[in-house]
């Protein structure tokens, strides 16, 4: 057992500073260390891992969300959605809807929150949203691109567990739609108690056909995207070289906002983001093999069925860990390393490694947002000009009445996150 000694090292060397990469490779070189592991070996078992077809959906979708904020996708559909949506609590519920439609495109949770908090976070303070509120709603909102397919976090947890990836994508879409559910909600109570806040304007320059005929391109993005995946005319890996081609001829050829400065800007990006990540799974195969082969995963599971006698008590144990995890990591250090170590002791506790999947989607979601770490709540205040401070609380609030509640009902209802993917005979 001396090997879980790698999981509070890693969160040592990140709460330092060190680059997540790098706290991976260390991590990797005191394991083999320990272990007196082969790291020729060890090195060629994690280029082989990596030589994976569905790896290259990463860059993609990615790369799609970045040409999103360029291209004038995100900012249609935030107009056609602000029309939708009406009332005093409507220019919260645009930051949930938009960021839903966002998330069945890109699946990355940044990127929606540079592209919404950038349109959104001014027209919300000149309505009376504080502005705290408005970072920790757009903080947790941005997260259902975790849940909702395609989903990057979904794709790295299929690759280290060896699942479907469009089993993973199926298993989230409910859990999605009941935590969209729960911060439409939440945002309604939240608006009710606050008489300072406005509806919003009226702005009747343009009709609404009008606006939905100028958003329609970017709304047909999530139909192709999930329709072809799911209609088995494509994988998912083609499905986000679809939508990259897809954004880049919206955003060049309809919308004409994507110019090459732009493009250039967004293959950048990708390739930093894309580097960082393939770096870390490379380290995290090579510490799930060293653990493996010590039967680290074994004894941690029979540690914990000593401390949890019940599959249920397992189970809360296991989400425990989950939401502590990802709020001292961050998401893909999360899904990548500790998810691995638990899979064994819930498929003892009788849940599949595809609800699994869901259970861990929604535990990024609490911890990205919750301190010390909350990248994506940082992030958030960043964008909406907002003091950390006054969005950790209604953070918090959000996290505690609903997505710890949809975390628990996702992984004690199985059907909840198995029933689509039976449906669609992935399972």
């Amino acid at each position: 057992m001396t090997g879980l000694l790698a999981v509070p090292l890693l969160v040592v060397l990140l709460a330092v500073g060190v680059p997540v990469a790098f706290s991976f490779a260390l991590v990797t070189g005191f394991l083999a260390w320990i272990y007196d592991a082969n790291l020729n070996t060890l090195m060629l078992q994690g280029y082989r891992s990596l030589d994976s077809v569905v790896l290259l959906a990463l860059p993609l979708f990615i790369f799609t969300g970045y040409l999103m904020d360029r291209g004038g996708i995100a900012r249609r559909i935030i107009e056609f959605v602000g029309r939708i949506a009406t009332g005093r609590s409507g220019m919260g519920s645009v930051i949930v809807l938009s960021s839903a439609i966002f998330g069945a495109i890109a699946g990355t949770a940044s990127a929606a929150v540079a592209s919404m908090g950038t349109i959104m976070s001014r027209p919300m303070e000149e309505r009376g949203y504080p502005r705290g509120y408005t970072a920790a709603l757009l903080g947790v909102s941005s997260l259902l691109g975790i849940l909702i397919p395609p989903s990057i976090t979904m794709i790295l947890f299929a690759v280290v567990t060896r699942q479907s990836v469009a089993a993973c994508f199926a298993a989230s879409i409910l859990p999605a739609i009941l935590l969209i559910a729960g911060l439409l909600v939440f945002n309604r109570v939240t608006v009710a108690r606050n008489p300072d806040i406005l509806p919003p304007p009226r702005d009747n320059a343009q009709s609404f056909g009008q606006v939905a005929l100028s958003a329609l391109p970017a709304l047909s993005l999530p139909v192709i995207i999930l329709g072809g995946i799911y209609g088995g005319f494509v994988t998912p890996t083609e499905a986000a070289a679809v939508a990259a081609v897809a954004s880049i001829l919206i955003g060049v050829f309809i919308y004409r906002e994507l110019k090459l400065r732009n493009l250039a800007e967004a293959l950048v990006r990708t390739a930093e983001t894309t580097g960082s990540i393939i770096l870390i799974l490379l380290f995290s195969f090579l510490i799930s093999r060293i653990m493996a082969s010590e039967r680290i995963p074994q004894d941690l599971s029979d540690a914990v069925q000593g401390i949890a006698t019940s599959p249920i008590g397992a189970i809360l144990l296991v989400n425990l860990v989950l939401v502590v995890a990802g709020a001292l990591m961050d998401d893909v250090s999360c899904t990548v390393v500790v998810a691995p170590l638990f899979l064994p002791l819930m498929e003892a506790s009788g849940v599949s490694p595809v609800q699994f999947a869901s259970i861990v989607a929604c535990s990024v979601v609490i911890g990205a947002n919750s301190p010390p770490m909350a990248p994506i709540l940082y992030m958030s205040c960043r964008v909406c000009r907002a003091s950390v401070l006054d969005a950790v609380r209604p953070a918090l609030l959000i996290l505690l009445f609903v997505a710890l509640p949809v975390m628990l009902v996702t992984s004690f209802w199985p059907d909840l996150s198995l029933a689509l993917p039976r449906w669609l005979d992935l399972l």
